[in-house]
């Protein structure tokens, strides 16, 4: 029976969520595996990413295979070299400490990186957001200003037809008065 190591699909449409597991070759993608070793959410950013390393390089020293996908997860979380580590611990050219130890090393530097991307991503957002609200704040004022003039504009014609206003009554007075005259 050969082995991979490969992702298991599950989540709601459009919003996928993998399981990287154990299973046989032979299994459908989403049916029968062996063990589950973690997940995978590409939903966020970065993607989120929990891994049992453990159970992953044993199933590696098991002669299983990943897939391209679960290869450069398993890459990115340090599985493979923590795999080579161990190869060679087993060939003597490495102590169980001396592996670990690098293994630890590179754990560093990678958070490292991880936090100094997250980091950048929360300042671009944050940029963004400044200038969306400057842009919104020169549209309000902008706004305002046409809602003024606007105003200004009806208050004007309405002031210089306020003395016409004033003499059409008076007209309207004449009519009613010449119109009670002849009806007598």
């Amino acid at each position: 029976m050969s082995v991979k190591i490969r992702l298991q699909r599950h989540g709601k449409k459009g919003k996928p969520l993998y399981w990287i597991v154990a299973a046989d070759a032979r299994a459908k993608r989403d049916g029968r595996y062996l063990q589950k070793l973690g997940t995978y959410n590409p939903n966020t950013n970065p993607a989120t990413i929990n891994l049992n390393i453990d159970e992953c390089v044993k199933w590696l020293q098991f002669g299983a295979q990943p897939t391209n996908t679960a290869r450069n997860i398993l890459s990115y979380k340090g599985v493979l070299l923590k795999n080579h580590l161990k190869n060679g611990v087993i060939k003597g050219a490495l102590s169980e400490e001396q592996a670990e130890e690098k293994f630890q090393e590179w754990l560093n530097e990678k958070s490292s990186s991880i936090d100094s991307k997250k980091s950048s991503l929360e300042k671009e957002a944050e940029l963004q957001k400044k200038k969306a609200l400057e842009l919104e704040k020169e549209a309000s004022a902008k706004r305002k200003a046409k809602a003024e003039e606007a105003l200004a504009a009806e208050e004007a014609p309405a002031a210089e037809e306020a003395p016409a206003a004033e003499e059409a009554p008076a007209a309207e007075e004449e009519i009613i008065f010449h119109i009670l005259l002849y009806d007598e």
